[in-house]
């Protein structure tokens, strides 16, 4: 299970992520420049929760100024289901020849 930023995924549905930095599958590694042509990853919504806050607090010295703000970041979580590479990828970490 991953979590990214919040999709509008709902619980159940299936997600395509179509933009791949990097696909590893024990020994073999394939890495993109900077994206994977043609890998797919296929995820399936789990749920979206919120982060734990984050406070924010402004100070001026000899001002009499403070501010202080919390944020809480909303996140969904992704059950990952299959990774393709497609035909436009490598397989392998290196290249072949010269």
């Amino acid at each position: 299970m991953i979590e990214v930023d919040r999709l509008s995924a709902e619980k159940g549905s299936v997600v395509e992520l179509d933009r791949v930095l990097l696909i590893a599958d024990g020994d073999k590694v394939t890495m993109g420049k900077p994206l994977v042509a043609g890998a797919k990853v296929t995820a399936e919504g789990v749920d979206e929760a919120r982060d734990d806050k984050v406070i924010v607090f402004k100070y001026k010295p000899k001002v009499r100024y403070r501010k202080k703000q919390g944020h809480r970041q909303w996140f969904s979580r992704l059950a990952i289901k299959e990774i393709s590479l497609g035909h436009g990828a490598r397989k392998g970490g290196r290249r072949s020849g010269s």
